[in-house]
């Protein structure tokens, strides 16, 4: 398989922003695994027309401006904007009463890497999340172990924790099979995620 110069630029990008932020140990571990892993590329999906949500258009060019003021993620941001315009935008499918009351038409999921993604596979799950301000995502839960790195401002919450706010350039791991959580405050929320093995969606 042969990656596009964007889509392998993004990946080498954000390889050198992970390997900055990201100081637990498991998380390390988990994030240098997977991108061993994406050393062999996948299958290139041409099949899904690019697509943009509305919260996409309102939200998504302050939210990378803002990312971009941390110097050691701005070679990442511009290699996304590269690759944004190719990226399919979904709505999570399913989620409960923890979610805010504006969460369906206030976020959007982006799969670079996994299933449906750019990369169709489902070894490796790389992908980004955007929400407007003021939303919470839904409690959630997935078997594999995650690493977030976080491009904005926001709160984050895991099992019955207190919520904790890593700032522009924060990294954290979730073990495999927490429930976790996520809410934006007065500015737009977002962050890269990265799951190394099979599991449900975001």
């Amino acid at each position: 398989m042969i990656r596009g110069d964007a889509f392998q630029s993004f990946l080498d990008a954000a390889l050198v922003a992970f390997d900055r932020h990201a100081t637990d140990i498991r998380a390390r571990n988990s994030v240098m695994q997977l991108f061993s892993q994406l050393e062999t590329p996948g299958v290139q999906r041409d099949d899904a027309p690019p697509k943009r949500l509305p919260v996409c258009e309102r939200f998504l060019a302050s939210a990378l401006e803002n990312a971009a003021t941390k110097p050691s993620l701005e070679r990442m941001i511009s290699c996304f904007r590269e690759l944004e315009p190719l990226i399919v935008w979904r709505w999570r499918s399913s989620y409960d009463s923890s979610a805010s009351d504006n969460f369906l038409m206030s976020h959007a999921n982006g799969m670079i890497v996994g299933p449906g993604g750019l990369e169709d596979r489902k070894d490796v799950w790389l992908g980004v999340t955007l929400m407007a301000p003021h939303v919470r995502y839904p409690d959630h839960d997935h078997p594999p172990e995650e690493t977030y790195l976080v491009m904005s401002e926001g709160e984050f919450k895991q099992a019955e924790g207190e919520w904790f706010a890593p700032g522009i350039g924060g990294s954290f791991y979730n073990t495999p099979g927490i429930k976790h959580a996520m809410r934006s405050g007065s500015k737009p929320l977002l962050a890269l995620w990265a799951l190394r093995a099979d599991g449900q969606s975001h």
